[in-house]
This record gives structure tokens, C-alpha cells and sequence, in this order.
């Protein structure tokens, strides 16, 4: 009886582990985007750049580098609802960006509703 028993659990585990899989995202949204600007005052020329890497889960690593330094690292969620993409920092004081992904003849870009690029794709 504790064999029929034992073998009735196994299969039970092996059912239950193959009903967990994860669904694949294949959102256009994945992978590193980036904006690079240069500023210019009395001291010299400042390069910044931007980086966000969106992955598969919903998360991403957001990066700010002046002249060759990352000032700023942090983690970041992303959600995507009606062509519109949300971009929450928790833990930075930096509100959401709300952006629509923009496809054109230089290549796809990240766009706010008032029209600023925010990155294009690297």
C-alpha cells in the first residue's frame, strides 16, 4: 500500500510541476535603450548618458553615466497597457515615465505623450 501510495505522490508532483511553466514575453520593449546629451557650460563639455535595460520579467537596471562615471544605478518595474509603457523607479525621487514605442526610419525609439524622446534603441 505505501508503494501505490508513494508512486500516486509522484506523479502528483510531476503533474504540478509541469502546470508552473513561466509564459514568454516577447514585448518589442526588451533590451537596452539609451539617450546621450551633452552639455555645455563655462567648465566644459559634459557628456550624460542614459541607459535603461528592460528584461522579460517586468524589471529592468536603469543607469546614469556623466563623462564615464554611473552616477546613478538603480532598478526599475515596467508595465504595458493600451501601447503605452509605465516606467516606475521605486526608490528614486524620479516620477513614472509614460512612453509609447515609436518605430521610424532611424530605428525604434521610446516617446512621452508631449513628445520628448526619451532613448532610442542601442
Amino acid at each position: 500500500m505505501k508503494k501505490i501510495f508513494s508512486f500516486l505522490a509522484i506523479i502528483g508532483i510531476i503533474f504540478a510541476s509541469n502546470c508552473t511553466r513561466i509564459p514568454e514575453n516577447n514585448d518589442p520593449i526588451i533590451g537596452i535603450w539609451d539617450r546621450v546629451e551633452v552639455e555645455t557650460s563655462l567648465s566644459g563639455k559634459q557628456t550624460i548618458r542614459t541607459e535603461w535595460i528592460f528584461n522579460d520579467a517586468y524589471l529592468g537596471r536603469y543607469h546614469r553615466i556623466e563623462n564615464g562615471s554611473i552616477t546613478v544605478k538603480s532598478d526599475f518595474k515596467w508595465k504595458h497597457e493600451d501601447d503605452v509603457y509605465t516606467i516606475s523607479y521605486p526608490g528614486l525621487e524620479r516620477d513614472d515615465d509614460k512612453v509609447v514605442l515609436k518605430q521610424s526610419v532611424n530605428g525604434s525609439q521610446l516617446e512621452r505623450n508631449d513628445g520628448f524622446m526619451l532613448a532610442t534603441r542601442d
